[in-house]
């Protein structure tokens, strides 16, 4: 039983995103939009990062990755808003399935989503002509992309477990991830930050995990890659059984 609620929830998640090709589209337009007008109008401004030895399109592609994931991840939260309206996540509590049933569904069908978006902006990037890494590379970065993702498609069911409108909550959300995407490391080099801003920036679990990504694609990174695992597993860890307490006590 338990095997397959998680198996419907996700399917359904699934069908839901391939059956929306506007959504497809636009969930894709927004780091295209980074890469193409940001990342290329600095690149000729930015021939190097300092330390890095790749130019600024590389460097930013790794942190655009990142902020698929956050953005996708957190926003996933909204599809159970959209149920409790229409009624369907009552018809699922009422029937003999647990509520972290629910939810692990809900996450692995937010976070391959995430993951989706997240592989189409590398394949994206590697077009634009960002150098692309191996096949060990790449499944390093797929293993940050899954940790990430799980990490924020939690945090975005906890927080939509406890609204009820669909409308106040990308407002919300804007509030808590703008601050976390900007301290990440994503766009710019931390240790260039000034000194209490690098500080923050070590307490954002985005840092570690765009840091990662950074890592596995282009081989250069502030933290050795087993301290950003490390870090980004732990932070998940506590968010998922976080989101889960919150989904268990969510009311319709």
């Amino acid at each position: 039983m338990m095997l397959e609620t998680i198996y419907t929830l996700w399917l359904r998640d699934m069908k839901w995103y391939i059956r929306a090709k506007t959504r497809v589209i636009t969930s894709i337009t927004t780091p295209l939009l980074w890469l193409g007008i940001i990342g290329i109008g600095l690149n000729s401004a930015i021939r190097e990062m300092p330390g890095t030895g790749f130019d600024y399109l590389a460097f930013m592609a790794p942190g655009i990755v990142g902020m698929t994931m956050l953005f996708t991840g957190t926003f996933s939260g909204v599809s159970v808003l959209w149920d409790k309206q229409f009624g369907f996540m009552k018809e699922i509590l009422v029937a003999p399935v647990s509520r972290l049933h629910v939810m692990f569904g809900k996450v692995l069908g937010g976070s391959t989503t995430a993951i989706i978006q997240g592989v189409l902006i590398l394949i994206l990037a590697g077009l634009l002509g960002v150098p692309l890494p191996g096949f060990v590379g790449i499944g390093i970065a797929l293993a940050f992309m899954v940790i990430i993702s799980f990490a924020f498609v939690s945090i975005g069911l906890g927080f939509a477990s406890q609204m009820d409108d669909p409308q106040t909550f990308p407002r919300v959300i804007n509030f808590f991830i703008m601050p976390l995407f900007f301290l990440s490391g994503a766009l710019y080099p931390i240790e260039s930050a000034p000194k209490w801003l690098e500080t923050i920036a070590h307490f954002n679990p985005l840092t570690y995990g765009v840091d990662g990504l950074r890592g596995a694609i282009l081989g250069v990174s502030n933290f050795p890659l087993w301290i950003d695992f490390g870090v980004l597993l732990g932070f998940t860890m506590v968010v998922i059984l976080i989101g889960a307490y919150l989904f268990n006590r969510m009311s319709l």
